[in-house]
């Protein structure tokens, strides 16, 4: 049997003054229009942190800082293991411009379920719900 590819990735959970959640719809690939917090693929030699602040940098043209370690989603999807840690974090600088994404919306905490979700992140937004409860 084949090992399973495993992926690392980073995710941010961004918040705007008025307790607001950035939440991104994919634009590319097979999970192509899923919602998800956005983020992306951890470098060789990058920690988390440094990798979240160039993913958003590459996919958003915004600088993010990065408050706080929310939670590491593990996730098996049909192709491949997934290894998500997730941060709360704000914009320090730049408008969130969508590089790569198609949509993106702004979601008070009672209305993150009218997206939907890709499968990972929905156990992420579970988790934002159950830290700001």
């Amino acid at each position: 049997m084949e090992a399973r590819k495993s992926i690392e990735v980073v995710a941010a959970i961004i918040c705007d003054g008025e307790g607001r959640i950035f939440a991104t719809q994919r634009g590319y690939g097979a999970m192509k229009d899923g919602w998800e917090f956005p983020g992306g693929k951890m470098e060789v030699g990058e920690t988390p942190e440094q990798a979240l602040r160039r993913e958003i940098e590459e996919e958003l043209d915004t600088e993010i800082a990065i408050d706080e370690f929310l939670c590491t989603v593990e996730w098996d999807y049909p192709d491949f293991h997934l290894t998500m840690h997730c941060y709360w974090c704000h914009v320090e600088n730049g408008s969130l411009t969508l590089k790569e994404h198609e949509a993106a919306r702004w979601l008070t905490i009672d209305r993150l379920n009218t997206v939907d979700w890709l499968p990972a992140d929905r156990e992420v937004v579970q988790k934002v719900k159950e830290s700001v409860l």
